[in-house]
């Protein structure tokens, strides 16, 4: 896994994993919850993408969830996003990308 930063979207979109399926998806959404306090204030699920916003550190961010795309995260108002919410995005999905990264190698040598 490696963290990937693009902006098609009009903001900073971090993919936090491009071939990561529901479980990988569900694995982020937990970490943002438990491990940094993080409360879902908007849930949008469809067939082939899910969307749930929460509000960190004052940011409207978006954790999106797609079966071609995968898991990424950005900010929740995409081409009218604050420079402090693309920040945001960037600091979060370092933050992520090390959790994750634990996790993995931890469940690799248990």
């Amino acid at each position: 896994m490696s963290l990937t930063l693009r902006i098609a979207l009009g903001c900073t979109e971090a993919i936090i994993d491009d071939d990561g399926g529901l479980k990988r998806f569900y694995q982020v959404a937990d970490i943002l919850n438990k491990d940094l306090h993080v409360a879902f204030i908007r849930k949008e699920d469809d067939f082939d993408s899910i969307d749930w916003d929460f509000n960190f550190h004052g940011n409207n961010l978006t954790l999106h969830y797609n079966i071609y795309t995968g898991v990424s995260l950005y900010p929740s108002r995409t081409k009218d996003a604050r420079k402090n919410e693309n920040k945001a995005v960037v600091e979060l999905a370092n933050v992520l990308e090390g959790k994750l990264i634990n996790f993995d190698m931890k469940k690799h040598t248990a």
